[in-house]
């Protein structure tokens, strides 16, 4: 596949992740929604990176990630924020004890649509 096919494939994976996060809210599975807004995001971020520069690095430490968002340029640094946010709420989702709560699970995906919409605008241009 060429760099341009493989953030297209990324960024229906992004979509994909976004639809299950939606479901998973309205259905009250907070930490469900919140891991896949992070799947998402992660998937929206490699569309972009693709896409602006022609590579994505697969990193095992996703807290290096919002760096390489940065370097893709403007579009890309423009989410870093939010995606640093998305990032924060990855392990609490998928890991922790804790549970997320109902509040920051919307949150996350708000955040996740942000990022999708970013990586579609891209894409698109």
């Amino acid at each position: 596949m060429s760099v341009l096919e493989d953030a297209r494939a990324h960024l229906a994976k992004a979509k994909e992740f976004l639809e299950a996060a939606e479901l998973s809210l309205d259905a009250a599975l907070f930490n469900a929604a919140t891991s896949d807004a992070v799947v998402s995001a992660i998937n929206s971020k490699d569309a972009i990176c693709l896409k602006l520069t022609g590579q994505s690095m697969k990193l095992d430490d996703h807290n290096a990630a919002p760096a390489e968002l940065r370097r893709a340029g403007k579009a890309g640094a423009g989410l870093e924020a939010t995606f640093k946010r998305l990032l924060n709420l990855r392990a609490r989702s998928q890991y922790q004890v804790l549970s997320v709560q109902r509040r920051h699970a919307k949150d996350a995906v708000a955040w996740a649509e942000r990022m999708y919409d970013g990586a579609r605008s891209v894409l698109d241009s």
